[in-house]
């Protein structure tokens, strides 16, 4: 399959929401979910547990460089989570409906 699912979190609501808007801007994505989570993680050798924000969007696996590009560009964080997987099943129309809105 050439479809991936783009994953990357932040702590700043307003800072998803305008990543994914200029992604949809340069259909560069199909669409973009922002969901409200708790993360636990280490950072520098100390433990946090934080809110966040994740946000999982639908693409072409080819468009996933450029889309890093803008996340990096418009990220607060030193290292950002920009994670992609692949979409091993989906159905014909949806398919249509994600190469129909992207480049």
């Amino acid at each position: 399959m050439n479809f991936v699912e783009v994953k990357f979190t932040t702590d700043n609501e307003k800072e998803a929401k305008n990543i994914v808007e200029k992604l949809l801007d340069e259909k560069l994505v199909a669409c973009g979910q922002i969901f409200s989570i708790e993360s636990h993680y280490v950072w520098k050798d100390e433990r946090y547990i934080t809110p966040e924000f994740m946000v999982l969007m639908k693409t072409k696996r080819n468009l996933f460089e450029k889309i890093e590009k803008v996340i990096k560009e418009n990220h607060s964080y030193e290292v950002a989570e920009i994670i992609a997987q692949p979409i091993t099943e989906i159905s014909k129309e949806y398919q249509k409906w994600i190469e129909d809105n992207t480049i």
